[in-house]
């Protein structure tokens, strides 16, 4: 009914083109236009102005001989003030910025190590859109924003890679683990050193105070008993203290009975065996 009463619609964000005996004659901004058919006025088409997104999936090779697959992500629209390059220019807009895209990734990429060109997706992005929009330009189109989405290696290069990413890690891993067992067994070997140390010092000390404590008793018993000898008075005190060692064998061993001499002459033997021991233990430590 539009074309029959010479009235045609152009949507929002779109624009017509108008063509005169198949020559162009101007184009129809959105809204309600007049085109007198009879005078040969009519509608060719319509472009889009909205902002459009084309994927592109390019496969190449890097530097180190590794193929990839990278995927380029293009948003592009046409020109409002160049509507009538961009509907007459090219016939297939798309097909036209996949092949630059081609061209660009498979000229920047190879130049590039696979590590690199993962560090570097900006960089070809770039270089992707610089191309684009000089190429672009003429035709009516804007390249408003170029991605890098994804570089995708050979799946057994991508398990490769993570082999080797796991085994630096083990090796870190194992190196941390080595030194945390070095440093346990030096902090060890300090505990124990300081520890027998320490052990020596008591048993040191726990000497010193046997010996001032025998002092102090031969002196009070030579005051209190008038005549008596040291050699007299440290035979009662070693056998003194023997007795009491045999009492606490006897308590702290399972056996119900411990069999001793007896007598005077026994408990003489006694005294005279603890200072023959004692007298060969330091001649030998003196040795």
């Amino acid at each position: 009914m539009g074309n029959l009463f010479c009235c045609v619609q152009v949507d929002q964000s779109t624009v017509a083109i108008k063509e005169r005996f198949g020559k162009f004659d101007g184009v129809l901004e959105p809204g309600c236009h007049c085109l007198p058919w009879v005078v040969g006025s009519r509608l060719s088409g319509h472009l889009s102005l909205r902002l459009q997104q084309l994927d592109v999936r390019c496969e190449t090779k890097t530097k180190d001989n590794v193929f990839v697959n990278v995927v380029a992500s293009i948003q592009y629209c046409a020109l409002a003030d160049k509507a009538r390059d961009a509907f007459y220019k090219l016939s297939n807009t798309r097909t036209q910025i996949q092949s630059y895209v081609f061209d660009v990734i498979r000229a920047t990429v190879p130049k590039l190590n696979l590590d690199d060109a993962f560090e570097q997706k900006n960089e070809i992005a770039k270089a992707v859109e610089d191309e684009l929009e000089k190429a672009m330009s003429a035709y009516g189109y804007e390249i408003v924003q170029t991605l890098i989405v994804d570089i995708e290696p050979d799946k057994h290069v991508k398990r490769a890679m993570n082999e080797i990413n796991a085994a630096a890690r083990l090796r870190v891993a194992a190196n941390e683990k080595a030194e945390a067992e070095k440093i346990l067994q030096i902090k060890r070997a300090e505990g124990e050193a300081e520890a027998k140390y320490l052990a020596g010092l008591g048993i040191a000390r726990q000497r010193q105070a046997i010996v001032d404590g025998l002092r102090d008793s031969v002196l009070d018993f030579s005051e209190s008993v008038p005549g008596t000898t040291a050699k007299d008075i440290m035979d009662m005190v070693l056998v003194t203290q023997y007795f009491d060692t045999m009492k606490e064998i006897g308590a702290a061993s399972k056996s119900s009975a411990v069999f001793i001499p007896h007598g005077p002459g026994a408990v003489r033997d006694v005294a005279s065996q603890i200072r023959d021991g004692l007298l060969q233990a330091s001649t030998h430590t003196s040795n």
